[in-house]
């Protein structure tokens, strides 16, 4: 999630001037009209439900003192969930998915309070101007202190119960999110790329802070501050590069309001709202109520009356649209911005997803989709990079398994607006999915969820993951109150979902913040982290989409810890479910006779009766056997052949 800039503006300036292949056919629906998560029931905690071929198991409550705080990311270790929370980490026991159990809540107040595991250590996200150097609650009064904590927190989870807070590494941009990156060539640190977007800090407070133009070799602009972490010693991480991936980038090029967003100022502007043009922005915006509310209460109270009148509102208009022009003035947005050339000085990347097994890494930067070489952690060189005016802001980045493609985020709105409405275009707040060549970015396609929100829903493309479906792209992915997605695009150009799950608004006569911030699979489960509500489990079943085998397939990937931004190589182990779950594909494809495949099935579940000589030889008959319908998909038909000499192999 990422602030408006604007919003910001306006808020400070505020503040200053007044203080087997199923059978069973699919539940999703063909088309957003008529999908039926279009209309459900608002509420909290008892809004209506909409499940597609997936079934959700528990929804934890966040405890005492975070449950209203905004719940963020997640990270995983053993059996644990780590929570992020405005409030401060919170950890879950998922031992038993549907009885999540509470472990600590641990205060530390910050935000977003990004969470991340490497086996005994947690790292966590501080870019608030209220977080402390000892986490401790109440806040920063100065605007320069030596308090202050703007960077990535390092905790001691060698007891998860207790964490113990052993370093904050400052950082001059503060660490909005952050990624760890364990580099297989150095087995004794790991590094953690820092994505800050807050403005450069003062050099009273961060000495090595410089807000010269990025051009110059000290600058802070344009930057990327890396910390390496020495993992016998975590108290010593330090930030040890600074790297410029943006040098020589064209400017961001983007889109301006949606016929929706133009269709809710028009009505607002109706019933008598305050409105607003940001010229440096070319946008208009309604004022919020605290710009209007003092000067119309002025106005009322000079004519020695109590409410105010249609001759009040009127008088009052000028006075509010100088007050702000004036604001803006201040802040150099009074103005249409100069024709922009190159990239913007204060661009920043969002979220950075490194797939160490490549060497790889995708940056959603703002205004530019990056493919990045990482084969030296401490100096990343880009490769490519991508830009489209589809796009508002670059968010998240996911690569498929073997690499040959890179998904990107759109969260056009910030996250906090309603960008699912019926005339929002499809390609607006999406995904782009890449493919890549020759270490080049190829665009295929947008995907967007097939259903409609209201407009008091923030909805919009945010965090997910690959669900290891053997042979297949598959991912979860979270959309705000837009609920949780899952799609398959093993076609590039072609994506589709195939699952989701979705809730009514939190409210139901106005836009109140709620929904999905990040949904992750790990070892079987799909946990969401819901900002309003706490934290949701999920399995899938199975479907015309995805078979039984392939879901048992997936369960057999098991890891000892999680990061979704560290994207790790999937490999399935050795068993009967990964042959079946290939064979159900075959089947799927429709180009292998039914008798066949029923021959291969008989053959497979034979096989898995007999043992010792008798299995090898089964399994090596089968080998043969499958061959015969290698004119179907050669590549999957060879995939089910390793997965019965894998089986062969250990039957000797």
């Amino acid at each position: 999630m990422h602030a408006l800039p604007i919003r910001a503006v306006l808020a400070v300036a505020a503040a200053t001037a007044f203080a087997a292949c199923a059978p069973r056919k699919p539940v999703t629906a063909p088309s957003p009209a008529s999908d039926p998560r279009n209309r459900l029931k608002a509420g909290l905690f008892d809004a209506a439900e909409y499940t597609s071929n997936l079934k959700v198991v528990a929804k934890a409550v966040s405890p005492k003192g975070f449950l209203g705080e905004t719940n963020s990311d997640l990270a995983f270790t053993g059996n644990y969930v780590i929570q992020g929370n405005y409030n401060g980490p919170v950890v879950w026991d998922i031992s038993n998915p549907s009885a999540p159990k509470l472990v600590v809540a641990y205060e530390c107040p910050a935000s977003q309070n990004d969470v991340s595991v490497y086996k005994n250590l947690m790292f966590m996200s501080a870019e608030a101007m209220n977080g402390l150097v000892d986490c401790k609650p109440g806040g920063v009064k100065d605007v320069v202190s030596k308090d202050r904590v703007r960077g990535v927190r390092i905790f001691d989870i060698t007891n998860i119960r207790e964490p113990k807070l052993v370093a904050n590494v400052q950082t001059c941009r503060g660490s909005h999110t952050h990624t760890v990156l364990e580099d297989p060539k150095d087995k004794d640190n790991v590094y953690i790329y820092v994505s800050g977007s807050s403005g450069i800090r003062p050099a009273g407070e961060l000495a090595e802070c410089v807000a010269a133009p990025s051009g110059d070799a000290n600058s802070s602009r344009l930057r990327i501050e890396i910390i390496k972490v020495p993992l016998a010693n975590p108290a010593a991480a330090a930030v040890v590069g600074r790297a410029n991936i943006f040098a020589g980038l064209g400017a961001a090029v983007s889109h301006g309001a949606s016929p929706a967003d133009k269709a809710e100022m028009d009505a607002a502007k109706a019933k008598g709202a305050f409105t607003i043009m940001i010229p440096a922005m070319n946008e208009e915006m309604v004022l919020p109520n605290q710009f209007v509310k003092p000067v119309l209460d002025s106005i009322v109270k000079a004519r020695g009356a109590t409410t105010a009148t249609a001759a009040d509102t009127a008088a009052a208009r000028p006075v509010v649209t100088a007050l702000v022009t004036r604001m803006l003035a201040a802040q150099g947005m009074d103005k249409p911005p100069a024709v922009a050339t190159t990239v913007s000085e204060g661009s920043q990347c969002h979220d950075i997803t490194v797939y160490p097994a490549l060497g790889l890494a995708g940056g959603a930067c703002e205004g530019h989709g990056i493919l990045l070489d990482i084969s030296n952690p401490v100096a990343p060189v880009r490769l490519d990079a991508a830009a489209d005016s589809n796009f508002a802001y670059w968010h998240s980045a996911t690569f498929n398994n073997d690499g040959t493609k890179l998904l990107f985020s759109d969260e056009w709105g910030g996250g906090g607006s309603p960008k699912c409405r019926p005339l929002d275009k499809p390609e607006w707040g999406a995904n782009a999915i890449f493919s890549i060549v020759n270490k080049k970015l190829v665009f295929q396609s947008y995907y967007k969820i097939p259903t409609y929100q209201t407009t008091n829903e923030n909805c919009v493309a945010h965090n997910g993951s690959l669900i290891p479906i053997p042979g297949r792209d598959v991912m979860v992915q979270s959309w705000y109150q837009g609920g949780i997605s899952v799609f398959d695009w093993t076609d590039g150009a072609h994506p589709k979902e195939i699952a989701s799950f979705d809730r009514g608004p939190v409210d139901s006569t106005r836009m109140e913040m709620g929904g999905s911030w990040s949904v992750y699979w790990y070892n079987g489960n799909i946990v969401s982290s819901e900002i309003a509500r706490g934290m949701d489990v999920a399995q899938l079943v199975p479907s015309e989409f995805i078979s039984q085998n392939e879901i048992d397939a997936a369960n057999t990937v098991k890891w000892d810890y999680l990061n979704a931004q560290g994207q790790p190589k999937i490999s399935w182990p050795p068993s009967f479910a990964l042959a079946k779950a290939y064979t159900d594909q075959l089947e799927r494809k429709g180009c292998v006779a039914p008798a066949k495949i029923g021959d291969i099935r008989a053959k497979i579940a034979g096989a898995e009766k007999a043992t010792g000589g008798a299995r090898n030889a089964a399994l090596a008959a089968l080998v043969t056997d499958v061959e015969g319908s290698r004119s179907c998909d050669p590549a999957k038909v060879d995939l089910l052949k390793k997965a019965l000499q894998d089986l062969q192999a250990l039957a000797m």
